[in-house]
């Protein structure tokens, strides 16, 4: 194992498994089996390089219609085109980016788009509930099969169990086509490893509105405690058409099958003044995009970026970053939630706060609820936000999704969500901080050596 363990992973999560296997071989070496490989079959690899061709190919034939070169500084000009590079989609301009903060207001919104549909709804989720937001969505969509409108919804077979099975083939027998995505199984066909999941979050309608963001069909209150707080983005324009084909793309990894449907894929019509991108990531791209791209954004910083984030488990170069940033005079803040749906997360995560308090980032902790939407601004210029985590899991092992904004509007409408947090949030100091039990140091310290675990 010291041979084989640290082939193409970090020193720490080698030392991780190391230290697990020495003490417990064989639960070490069986956790390991079933965990320690990011392995993808090799046919999912082979589909994600036809995908990223294809969405090359298509890019190259409408690039002269709506390719931007975003109105950036010069010291963040850079960023676009490494967007590009990582996750295959250039800017496009002539979007409109509408941001819904409200839980039940974003699900009302999506619900009247889908009574508007008239050709086609699709939709990806992470966790398809079996609660009363769960059944207005299937509700929804058995309507619209009716009246001629094709159906697909996409969902993440481990997250959304509970939901496929109690749901699944009532939307079936409707005319609605169900796909799980990523299931499990030791002599499945085409299966990944158990805790590869997909991750995202989209909707696409007609191919005019599309969705991206933290929010999952379920109720705000489907984990005991304190109700989940969530931020989505209403989309209209070209870059609508990207979150498309990433959506599409998932349902051809598990079907095999293409769609040869020119109504997916319209003339694109702009539909505001903003440029966007779409940010795909995943371990199917042998690359871990957003990590590297939201590096990138921290090093070109030059006054102010602002990340809000669940669960907050980074890598070491995404630390160094943020602490590098802070270091050279860029106000950096992290909001994150003062409650956990995941304790043992909470630990891990609360093990950073000293060295990053120490490099002078501010951190806030938000108390009136879980808050899982997951975002960040540049300055003000970039605004960047879908189902992406600050930790390692949605860095190498989630397929996420990102919208990337490159308007001071779109940035200053974030900004504003933002402030709302940090006014209703508790910030942590330094040496109050310091003076936490031992108790709660032990276990935070504990937590963190299974970083690469979480």
């Amino acid at each position: 194992m010291l041979v084989y363990v640290p082939q193409r992973r970090t020193a720490a999560a080698s030392r991780t498994w190391l230290l697990l296997i020495f003490l417990l071989p064989w639960p070490g070496l069986a956790l390991y089996a079933m965990f320690g490989r990011i392995y993808v079959p090799r046919r999912r690899l082979e589909l994600q390089e036809r995908a990223s061709e294809r969405i090359q190919t298509v890019q190259a034939q409408i690039k002269s219609r709506v390719g931007v070169t975003p109105a950036l500084p010069e010291y963040l000009a850079h960023l676009p085109v490494l967007a590009a590079k990582l996750g295959d989609f250039e800017a496009f301009g002539g979007n409109h980016v509408e941001l819904l903060a409200g839980y039940e207001g974003s699900i009302d919104r999506l619900l009247g788009d889908i009574a508007a549909a008239r050709d086609h709804v699709h939709i990806l989720t992470y966790i398809l509930g079996e609660d009363a937001t769960a059944r207005r969505i299937v509700e929804a969509l058995k309507v619209a099969v009716k009246r001629g409108v094709s159906c697909r919804l996409m969902a993440d077979a481990v997250g959304s169990r509970a939901g496929l099975a109690a749901l699944g083939e009532e939307l079936r027998s409707a005319g609605v086509e169900v796909v799980k995505l990523l299931p499990v199984g030791i002599f499945r066909h085409n299966a990944a490893r158990f805790d590869l999941r997909n991750h995202r979050k989209i909707a696409v309608i007609d191919a005019t509105v599309g969705y991206v963001g933290s929010q999952n069909l379920v109720g705000p209150d489907f984990v005991p405690g304190f109700p989940n707080e969530e931020l989505v983005a209403r989309l209209t324009g070209p870059v609508v058409a990207q979150l498309q084909g990433v959506l599409l793309a998932d349902r051809f990894f598990e079907t095999d099958v293409n769609i040869e449907d020119a109504s997916l894929f319209p003339e694109m019509t702009p539909g505001g003044g903003t440029a966007a991108q779409a940010l795909p990531s995943g371990p199917g791209y042998n690359r871990e995009n957003a990590e590297e791209l939201l590096v990138a954004m921290l090093y070109a910083a030059r006054k102010r970026v602002v990340i809000t984030t669940p669960y907050f488990v980074p890598s070491e170069p995404f630390m160094e970053a943020m602490r590098s940033s802070a270091r050279r005079g860029v106000d950096i803040r992290l909001i994150v939630s003062l409650h956990a749906n995941q304790p043992f997360t909470q630990y891990a995560q609360r093990s950073y706060y000293d060295d990053l308090l120490s490099a002078g980032i501010r951190i806030h902790l938000y108390r009136p609820r879980f808050l899982h939407a997951k975002h960040l601004t540049v300055d003000d210029s970039i605004a960047v936000l879908g189902s992406t985590n600050i930790d390692i899991r949605s860095f190498a092992l989630n397929a996420e999704i990102s919208l990337i904004a490159y308007d001071p509007a779109v940035v200053a409408a974030l900004a504003a969500v933002q402030e709302r947090y940090l006014a209703e949030s508790d910030e942590l100091d330094l040496a109050n901080w310091r003076t936490r039990p031992a108790s709660q140091k032990v276990l935070q310290n504990i937590a963190r050596l299974a970083d690469s675990l979480l």
